[in-house]
Parts: structure tokens; sequence; C-alpha cells
């Protein structure tokens, strides 16, 4: 029996790019003959995000997706958690709702785990001959300081600890008590994670077409803030 993947699709005002997303999606899951359930959790859009959904899933009704609709908005780290709980699948994947991360990158993300070197994968957005669109040197710096932070306490050498595709078993994640409802998701479950006895990590190149602000890019310099101090926390204080 084929292992089956739960896609977990956080989104937030995403009606311009949800079905097309959708479509990639399917389109790799198919291609790649991958046996999934999509779970998309809606945190609160104030669009037409969740209607864009349910027309998507009447008009592909042979791929299996469960649709959440949470209120009010919490944050991505919200939803997502929302994802985990709802998963059944044996390994769970973390999927944005733009076009920033590509799914034709799932068999690079499901290889080690399914070749039986990891418990969980990160997709590194820093390594690999990938195409990447070059946008935001501030922000590539961000994320990089961050990692290197993250690095020093959990003794990991990830290269993109805020990468946006992880993949977990899921008997794994489901076993952590995750708090964070925003972007501190990322460092939170890097640091939990990493404390788990013998935990396999894995980090693979990865495609990514990033957006600008204008084409619905939502973190900010606050959410950066934000991730230092769940490093510390969830590092130093929070066990």
């Amino acid at each position: 029996m084929n292992p089956v993947l739960s896609i977990i699709i956080p989104a937030y005002n995403e009606a311009r790019s949800i079905q097309a997303v959708l479509d990639k999606v399917a389109s790799s899951l198919k291609f790649n003959e991958i046996s999934a359930q999509i779970i998309v959790v809606d945190d609160a859009s104030t669009d037409q995000t969740i209607e864009k959904v349910q027309i998507w899933t009447q008009i592909q009704p042979a791929v299996e997706v469960k649709l959440i609709a949470s209120q009010p908005n919490r944050g991505k780290g919200f939803a997502i958690r929302k994802g985990i709980e709802a998963a059944t699948g044996d390994y769970v994947l973390i999927q944005d709702a733009d076009h920033e991360y590509d799914p034709r990158d799932y068999p690079r993300l499901l290889a080690p785990v399914l070749d039986g070197f990891a418990d969980a994968v990160y997709g590194s957005r820093f390594i690999g001959g990938n195409p990447h669109r070059i946008l935001f040197f501030w922000h590539s710096l961000g994320n990089k300081f961050l990692t290197f932070v993250s690095n020093m306490f959990t003794n990991l050498n990830l290269t993109d600890m805020e990468s946006g595709y992880k993949l977990f078993k899921r008997e794994i994640i489901q076993s952590i008590f995750l708090k964070e409802n925003r972007f501190g998701f990322e460092p939170e479950v890097t640091a939990k994670i990493a404390r788990i006895k013998d935990i396999r990590i894995y980090e693979v190149g990865i495609s990514y077409y990033g957006r600008t602000y204008a084409e619905g890019k939502k973190i900010g310099w606050q959410d950066g803030f934000r991730a230092i101090w769940c490093v510390l926390k969830y590092n130093l204080f929070v066990r």
C-alpha cells in the first residue's frame, strides 16, 4: 500500500491564487503517483477564498480535499496546527497557498523519508541548483540570521529554518505540543523537533518563486522580531 501524504494549506485572503495552487498540487500528485489528502485551513478570510476552494472541489471531485473554516483570524501557525490535528496520512507536508513554493518538489522532499533515512525534511531555498526569484536582500539576510541563531541553540546545521516547506512523519509532528499562532511556528517547531531523541532531520534544495508585497506577501518586520523572540523562548525558557 502506497504511503499517504497529508498536505496542509493554510490560507488567508488567497482568492487570487488558491485555485491555481490546488491545480499545481493535484498535477504534481497525479504526475508523481503520490496518494494524498489535501487539507485547506481558511483563517477567517474576508475575500472569496472559501468559495474558490469549494468551486475547485466541485470541478475536481476525484481529489480528496478537506476544507476547515476557522474563525476568528488567528494566524498561519494556528491554521497549520488545525491542519496537523486533522491529518491522517503517513506524512505531513506544509504547502503555502501562494505561488512561492513549487509542488513539483514533492518527490525531492519525500525521498529521504521514503528511503528510510529521515523523520523530518526541510526544503531549503539557499542550497541546490533550482530556480530562485531574486527579491529582498534584507529578507534573505534576516532569514539567514534567524537560522544561524536557531542553529546555535538546536545544534543543527540547517541553511533555511524559516522555509515554508517542511515535511514530517505524522506521528512525530502530532506528538509535539505547538503554541504559536503566527509566523513563530517555524522557530518553535524547529526547537521542539530538535529535542526529540534520535530524530533524523534532512534538508533538500527547493525552488522558490517569492512574492512582492504588491503580489500578496504578508510577513513583515514585526514577524521577524517575533521569530527572534520565539527562537529564544522555545530554546531557553519553554520546554
